[in-house]
């Protein structure tokens, strides 16, 4: 695979007010029920096709529990869980790894992969934007308020500047934002 041009996008599934979980923990209000005549049916081809495209995910340990409670999304594509925590898998695709992520993104996963998702945790989210090696931001808002939970942007600490690249409106309300990091 391509080295020079691997990519690094953030993906987030988040409420209207910007929770990606419950105080609890909970993430059971990610399934919207509403209707948007104009949207987009997201099938599961749909889903399918657009999963081909990654080439390997990267998440916390929480991430990937919520992961393999909900029923395991990311079929044999490789999972790299960042941990320093004591976490077992049955699945052959799944390594988890720690230690510095600058060395573990720029050393062992762009070497090997071209489109990497960091698909969730909001400290994993703080510290690839604080360290500028996220490329892409793409969000994708629940048409719900939960009004307390667990931030999406657990206040970064710097000012990030972004361009919209594209939005699209699902048929069941969510709305997909896709932004380009300005690393200037």
């Amino acid at each position: 695979m391509r080295t020079k041009n691997s990519k690094i996008t953030i993906h987030m599934v988040s409420s209207l007010d910007g929770f990606i979980a419950k105080k609890d923990g909970s993430i059971s209000w990610m399934n919207s029920k509403d209707n948007y005549e104009k949207g987009v049916e997201l099938t599961k081809e749909f889903i399918s096709e657009f999963l081909k495209s990654i080439d390997c995910f990267v998440m916390g340990s929480r991430t990937y529990e919520h992961a393999i409670e909900l029923g395991w999304p990311y079929g044999e594509v490789p999972v790299f869980v960042l941990t320093n925590r004591n976490v077992k898998s049955d699945k052959n695709s799944v390594q988890f790894l720690s230690g510095k992520l600058t060395e573990i993104i720029n050393d062992k996963l762009k070497p090997k992969f071209q489109n990497i998702w960091m698909v969730g945790g909001s400290m994993l989210t703080k510290e690839f934007l604080k360290l500028g090696i996220a490329d892409e931001i793409n969000i994708t808002i629940i048409p719900t308020l939960l009004g307390d939970g667990t931030l999406f942007f657990d206040y970064i600490g710097k000012e990030i500047p972004l361009h919209l690249k594209n939005v699209t409106a699902f048929k069941d309300g969510m709305v997909e934002m896709v932004y380009e990091i300005n690393k200037e």
